[in-house]
């Protein structure tokens, strides 16, 4: 896939958040596309749900999920506003999602104050010895503006 359509399905994932932001949750998003089609697109919604395991990433892997009658996603892209946490790798490479692209890195959660674990995704992928492809970087800087305006009107709830 060509950096174009990377950059066409994390706008996507990067509106899901913002939308996320409006209604009061956390600024991340991710979008999760097969065969050039999004399947589910979700923004994270912890505290709508009162579930810490309700970031962005998983969100959209259970919607996609659902709607496809699988818990395999081995034709699929996901599509994070941010390198996933441990949790969201893993749920990742435990779908088997072969491609995983991202915009801003854990270290800017952490800059914006979210309690993150600071283990990167290279470091879990070499520790587990996957074979998941990691593309980073992929609109970081519009990426990291949602931590920004997050934080402009955010209250913060614990975080």
């Amino acid at each position: 896939m060509s950096l174009d359509v990377h950059e066409q399905f994390m706008k996507a994932a990067i509106d899901k958040a913002e939308q996320g932001i409006v209604k009061g949750q956390t600024p991340f998003g991710a979008c999760i596309v097969r065969k050039g089609v999004i399947v589910s697109c979700e923004h994270n919604q912890v505290w709508k749900n009162t579930d810490i395991t309700a970031h962005a990433e998983i969100t959209t892997i259970r919607q996609a999920c659902r709607k496809l009658k699988t818990i395999v996603l081995s034709e699929c892209v996901i599509y994070s506003t941010c390198e996933p946490c441990p949790m969201c790798f893993s749920a990742c490479h435990w779908a088997r999602i072969p491609i995983l692209v991202y915009g801003a890195r854990i270290k800017d959660a952490k800059r914006a104050g979210f309690n993150e674990l600071n283990i990167s995704n290279f470091r879990m992928k070499s520790l587990g010895k996957s074979g998941m492809i990691m593309i980073g970087d992929v609109l970081a800087q519009e990426s990291r503006r949602l931590f920004k305006d997050w934080l402009k009107i955010a209250s913060h709830k614990g975080y």
